[in-house]
């Protein structure tokens, strides 16, 4: 049975071993669907993992993920990792446009029949995450590795996803550029509703969301309530 609210599901899952002992051990855990949450704990403890888990990179020793109440395994791969997309820490691009790069998922024959965004639309979210500087036509290997993280989480972005995963989306922006990240991904949780789970070392200053803590250790993963004590 579904737990009301909720969008993804860990149910008894275990995964990976390191010298005799699970990374995850039995984790039984209910991401409640339109939620904002900020994954946290020490290098090792399996954070990147854990996203991964979520829309099948990785697949669980034991237990089960449901998404929508469904088991992971019964969705093909390109609609699964479509509706939950992972926007991983290094940044993936072609020697190609930045409109080429963008629009790259939407050549794959998966997403053929989806709609591919204008130029406008494009063009909109670019200046939404500062990069307003930066034309359509440029190639896309002439940008920062903080300016490539931005283009790919705009890539992610225009797919529409329910559920969004970020392993470390801001780390090579300066402290602006940061907090601009931070507040675009508020403001698409509020008014789309897509579920985020973010993977952050910067210490959040929470603004239109108060987000939850998923807190990773000693193979678990444990809820807390947002407060500044809790982060450090």
């Amino acid at each position: 049975m579904v737990s009301a609210g909720s969008i993804v599901e860990f149910r008894d899952v275990s995964y990976g071993f390191s010298e005799g002992r699970p990374l995850f051990s039995r984790v039984n855990l209910s991401i409640r669907k339109g939620g904002y949450y900020l994954v946290q704990g020490p290098s090792g403890a399996g954070k990147s993992t854990f996203l991964r888990l979520i829309n099948r990179l990785e697949e669980p020793l034991s237990g089960e993920i449901l998404f929508r109440g469904r088991a992971l395994s019964s969705y093909p791969p390109p609609l699964l990792r479509r509706s939950i997309l992972y926007v991983q820490q290094s940044p993936t691009v072609i020697d190609a446009s930045v409109r080429e790069n963008l629009l790259m998922p939407f050549f794959f024959r998966s997403n053929a029949h989806l709609e591919r965004p204008e130029d406008g639309r494009m063009k909109g979210l670019l200046q939404d995450f500062l990069l307003q500087g930066i034309g359509l036509g440029d190639n896309a290997l002439t940008l920062s590795t903080g300016q490539l993280q931005r283009l790919c989480l705009i890539r992610g972005l225009l797919l529409s996803p329910e559920v969004l995963l970020l392993d470390e989306p801001a780390s090579a922006l300066d402290t602006e550029s940061a907090r601009v990240v931070q507040s675009m991904l508020e403001r698409m949780n509020t008014e789309s509703g897509v579920t985020a789970l973010m993977v952050t070392h910067r210490t959040p200053d929470p603004g239109a969301v108060i987000p939850v803590i998923l807190k990773l250790g000693h193979g678990r993963i444990k809820e807390e309530a947002w407060n500044m004590e809790s982060w450090r």
